[in-house]
């Protein structure tokens, strides 16, 4: 039978797939609103294109070549381009996006801002100082339309500003896509620039808000030319990058290697050791690294889930197999929950998190359906198979194994492992599907011995003549065991197993002891007779032959379990105490003299000793039956009617079932007995004085006539 495992086990152990996180490299730009015609716009664009108009306008015409010379003096490169940061600020308070330990530069008055080739470049080249004055451009930009400059140039200013924020935008964004690959000091400075961005949206909103409640004109004549570019909502576009990379990561092809496993089960495995690893360095490598209120581990963890779910979702739509079905319901009610969502690592983020469940319960409910319907088809159809294969090698003579010196059957074994693989593989998903499982399994189990037992029959009748006959009985008597103790554990309080299950196994016993000891009975028989055709003359020389016999036989039951050569000894110790009844019940032997009476209860009450002594050094617990004889013994010698009836109401009390039928058998004896005795004596029994618990079936075995 298929041996399904947990697709987790062992990962603790085997290597880590590689590039966790390793998103590509070929990541496509994020749009951006005219991003060529800013490219082409500031290519063409001078320093003087971000000077604001206003400030051109306060210098004289005679001062013309003045202000060219100072142009020309202006410095160049990215040394002083970062004073903007430190408008509005108070001396020594650093920006978000400037360097810690960064000197501050020179006022702000004497610091020109920088070009747009200047920007450009070193936005290029991953300069991510350039953010802050690239945010003052777009400020004095606003500012501009506030002081009436024309419609004309603060369109194409505004378009060379969001060419910038274009370039800039993929700096930042490319980097926070594969952040393992990236230096934590890089890798904060980007973040910096992420929420100053978003922080940058916050005021714009705010400022909107506060033009739209002023009124039309309060924004200034030119505002109305500029298209709104805020909010920017580069950390809504972050998170959309986080997803796409989390389908990337799970879409990958599964590494090779995975035998003995279907492709469904390989696609599972591979997107949980990458979930469960990749989030794993999220928590480690990442959390430290990003602000708090961005919450990097949710970012991820609810992307992977998301795509995590659809796949399963999308699997659940079609009509699957038995085993993807189990598949599906142990990733999502054993093998996601517990080995990724709560595994060490993981479980204190995660749970605050809270992602849920991969497939809804209706949908978990109606698999778990259909998986109990597969499983318990497929164990009934299991077992059948076990059955019909012992069942052919019965038939074809072979010999049964032979284990520590009894008679091996391997079906009593292959029934308990088809029902335990069952049971576990419920379990394997959930405790509570193990628990549904297991009464219906029983109810299986319990039919099956039914086929068992008439196949059992059917092989009796049919192949007696076989030579390994009694060899393969005793192998299936010793099947009942394995399969009685099997069934007692698995309920759950053994003395509430309902007796009908177990009936198949007790009748199948009992068929096999009759067949066992039916020669051995055949020869007892004729030694038996000689009791009554010697008119009970030398019992203990009949007796001695007897026991003999019996003995003598004895080994051929040795291959027996020794619980079950016992209950065997046990059939042998009843069948001599009942064979020997049944021969004083004859009516054959009348004694009217005392002392015949007593010398005959002396021979029976000997050989009910040896009978005892000798079926219990063999084995036999049927210690119920040594006062059988004995007390039969003692109604025979005895002679007051009155004490006789005391020693039938004991005599009744061991053996409920002492009729007056055999009472009359054995009174019979007494030939000194009157009639109105014997009616006197009789009538004890029509009173009921209870019986010992251990009393079983005697006297309801001998017929007497």
């Amino acid at each position: 039978m298929l041996k399904m495992m947990t697709f987790f086990q062992g990962l603790a152990g085997q290597q880590t797939v590689p590039g966790v996180l390793d998103f590509p490299r070929s990541s496509q730009k994020l749009p951006s609103t005219s991003e060529g015609e800013s490219e082409t716009s500031m290519s063409e664009a001078s320093s003087e294109d971000l000077v604001p108009p206003l400030e051109a306008k306060a210098a004289p015409e005679s001062n013309k070549d003045q202000l060219t010379k100072q142009k020309k003096k202006r410095p160049k490169g990215l040394a002083n381009m970062f004073s903007v940061f430190t408008k509005g600020r108070k001396k020594g308070q650093p920006s978000s996006a400037q360097p810690e330990g960064e000197p501050e530069s020179q006022p702000e008055s004497s610091r020109p801002l920088p070009t747009v080739e200047e920007l450009k470049a070193a936005l290029e080249r991953g300069r991510l100082e350039a953010a802050g004055p690239l945010l003052a451009l777009e400020r004095e930009l606003q500012a501009s339309a506030r002081g009436g400059e024309s419609a004309e140039e603060l369109v194409r200013r505004q378009s060379k500003v969001e060419a910038l924020y274009a370039l800039l935008r993929d700096q930042v964004l490319g980097l926070l896509r594969r952040p393992l690959d990236v230096a934590p000091e890089r890798l904060r400075q980007a973040l910096a620039v992420l929420a100053e961005q978003e922080r940058e949206d916050r005021r714009a909103a705010e400022a909107e808000a506060e033009a739209e409640a002023a009124g039309p004109g309060a924004s200034g004549p030119g505002a109305s030319a500029l298209v709104s570019a805020r909010p920017r909502r580069w950390l809504q576009l972050w998170r959309r990058g986080v997803a796409q990379a989390a389908e990337e990561r799970l879409c990958a092809r599964p590494a090779a290697g995975a035998e003995g496993r279907s492709e469904a089960e390989r696609v599972f495995l591979h997107m949980g050791r990458t979930m469960k690893e990749d989030l794993e360095a999220v928590v480690e490598r990442l959390k430290p690294l990003f602000p708090a209120d961005v919450d990097v581990v949710a970012a991820y963890a609810e992307s992977y889930h998301e795509h995590f779910a659809a796949q399963l979702a999308a699997m659940a739509q079609f009509e699957l197999c038995e085993r993807d079905t189990y598949m599906l319901l142990v990733w999502v009610q054993n093998l996601y929950p517990n080995d990724i969502i709560n595994s060490p690592k993981l479980a204190g983020e995660l749970q605050r998190v809270r992602l849920g469940s991969l497939l809804p319960p209706r949908q978990i409910r109606l698999l778990e359906a259909t998986f109990l319907s597969n499983e318990v088809a497929s164990v009934r159809e299991l077992m059948a198979r076990a059955l019909q294969l012992e069942s052919q090698r019965w038939a074809q003579d072979v010999a049964p194994q032979r284990l520590d010196g009894h008679c091996h059957s391997e079906l009593a074994i292959d029934i308990i492992q088809i029902i335990s693989q069952g049971q576990a593989k419920a379990e394997s998903i959930t405790l509570e599907l193990g628990v549904q499982i297991k009464h219906v399994l029983l109810l299986e189990l319990a039919a099956f011995l039914r086929s068992y037992q008439r196949a059992f029959d059917d092989f009796l009748e049919r192949c007696r003549q076989l030579r390994n006959y009694r060899g393969n009985v005793i192998a299936n008597i010793n099947n009942c065991l394995s399969l009685r103790t099997s069934m007692e554990q698995k309920w759950q309080n053994p003395q509430d197993l309902p007796g009908h299950l177990l009936d198949p196994l007790s009748e199948l016993k009992s068929r096999g002891f009759d067949t066992l000891l039916q020669r051995l009975f055949g020869d007892l028989k004729p030694l038996f007779k000689k009791f009554t055709q010697t008119h009970w003359a030398a019992p203990e020389q009949t007796l001695e032959e007897i026991l003999s016999t019996v003995a003598d036989r004895l080994p051929e039951f040795s291959e027996l379990l020794d619980c079950f050569r016992e209950e065997l000894v046990e059939v042998v110790h009843l069948h001599l105490v009942k064979e020997y009844i049944t021969r004083l019940s004859k009516r054959s032997l009348v004694l009217k003299t005392v002392e015949q009476q007593q010398q005959l209860a002396g021979h029976i009450l000997a050989n009910g000793d040896a009978i005892q002594r000798f079926c219990a050094q063999n084995g036999s617990s049927a210690a119920w039956l040594r006062h059988a004889l004995p007390q039969l013994a003692e109604i025979i010698r005895l002679q007051d009617p009155s004490a006789i009836k005391i020693e039938v109401a004991t005599y009744a009390t061991w053996y409920p079932d002492f009729s007056k039928g055999h009472l009359s058998a054995i009174l019979a004896i007494k030939g000194n007995l009157s009639s109105g005795d014997i009616r006197s004596i009789r009538s004890i029994l029509d009173v009921s004085m209870g019986a010992h618990q251990s009393s079983k079936p005697l006297f309801s075995l001998i017929k007497v006539g």
